[in-house]
């Protein structure tokens, strides 16, 4: 009776075995184009062109468009949905504006002190197929970083960085998943 139920229990703990992956393989491996945010894109877009940004927001600070080109080139590269390319052999572009940066108290403690400032940025994005000559959206995308005021310089430089990065993942996200 005890090598009977012995048997039963193998059985049954290989046939959860099988179904388990079964059904990941099915989920894996079934739906085309991959990317490390596990989502897809069309199957007719394989290449991406991501020209410098552009700058109009008042705030002017050094640098801002080439981190936001050079950290959104860094996200699709590390995706690997679509290949960074030059314009004239993309199948999509992805041009973005930087309409505002604004700094700002974020959290005020007792006596009406600062201790928190959020700096916040906000990117106009439009996200072109070039193959079947359409826009496939403009969206504006905004994040912040928030930092410790009165301290070292880094501070606000590190929130720039973090709202940047946020910024360039939800741009990411809409890109390879907006489908």
């Amino acid at each position: 009776m005890n090598r009977i139920n012995v048997n039963i229990k193998t059985i049954v703990r290989n046939s959860l075995f099988v179904m388990l992956f079964g059904t990941s393989a099915v989920i894996n491996f079934g739906c085309g184009s991959y990317s490390f945010t596990g989502a897809s894109v069309p199957e007719h877009l394989k290449t991406i062109a991501i020209p410098i940004a552009e700058d109009k927001s008042p705030a002017a600070i050094p640098g801002l468009r080439e981190s936001l080109t050079d950290m959104l080139i860094q996200k699709f590269i590390s995706d690997n949905s679509l290949q960074v390319t030059e314009r004239s052999t993309a199948d999509a572009t992805l041009e973005s504006v930087i309409t505002s940066v604004t700094d700002a108290p974020a959290i005020v403690s007792a006596g009406e002190e600062i201790t928190s400032r959020r700096l916040t940025i906000n990117v106009k994005v439009v996200y072109k197929d070039l193959v079947q000559r359409k826009t496939i959206f403009e969206n504006t995308f905004t994040n912040h970083g928030d930092y410790v005021p009165g301290e070292a310089t880094n501070n606000r430089d590190n929130a720039i960085a973090t709202a940047i990065d946020k910024i360039s993942e939800d741009i990411l996200l809409a890109v390879v998943s907006g489908w």
